[in-house]
């Protein structure tokens, strides 16, 4: 589990990076669209942020003004910076398909997969709600699945199969073949876990 401190420099370190770049630059590379008073407007899951340069603060923009969480801001940063292909081919790849991802499988799992299956696994249509309200696209895998576009060039698959009397749950995720071309596998986990954590706290 990372820290506070851990957050808040790999915040840092990350701001500084981009702080050099031209706004307009960083704006075409991660498809954003930039608005008045050097800023970017970025929807993340089921909120929306405005990050500010050459600072990059973050601001919730809804009328509650929610703190961002360090870790939602250090993920979007690191997607701001990420200078690889992003244009994906179409193939979708598991975890461990990406590569350098192996040391991180079991944390992957932890954070996202195990708490898909616990939440979900005998209650599919839950999932289907919460999915929908997270503007999931459903496909057809699985019992029930869902394609999550959460970042411009940064799609992800949950797929669910019930389980019952007989056959235990089970999950997958997928991603976009350049998925490690943009973040790295920690980053790929924490994502994970943190989509599969918003659509448990739709169902409460």
């Amino acid at each position: 589990m990372a820290r506070v401190d851990d957050y808040i420099n790999a915040k840092k370190i990350s701001a500084e990076e981009l702080s050099g770049e031209p706004f307009d630059e960083i704006a075409r590379r991660s498809g954003y669209r930039l608005i008045e008073n050097n800023r970017l407007k970025i929807p993340f899951l089921n909120r929306v942020y405005v990050v500010t340069w050459p600072g990059f603060e973050f601001e919730d923009e809804s009328s509650e003004k929610k703190d961002v969480p360090l870790s939602e801001q250090v993920l979007i940063l690191h997607y701001l910076a990420a200078k690889g292909e992003k244009k994906s081919s179409g193939r979708w790849i598991s975890f461990r398909e990406i590569p350098g991802a192996a040391f991180y499988y079991s944390a992957f799992v932890k954070r996202a997969v195990d708490p898909l299956k616990k939440t979900f696994g005998k209650e599919a249509g839950l999932f289907v709600k919460a999915a929908k309200s997270l503007n999931g696209k459903a496909i057809e895998a699985g019992n029930a699945g869902f394609e999550f576009n959460l970042f411009p060039h940064v799609s992800l698959q949950l797929i669910l199969w019930e389980g019952d009397d007989e056959f235990l749950p089970e999950a997958n995720i997928l991603f976009y073949d350049t998925i490690g071309d943009i973040f790295s596998p920690e980053d790929v986990a924490w994502l994970s876990g943190m989509l599969v954590y918003r659509l448990m706290a739709l169902t409460r």
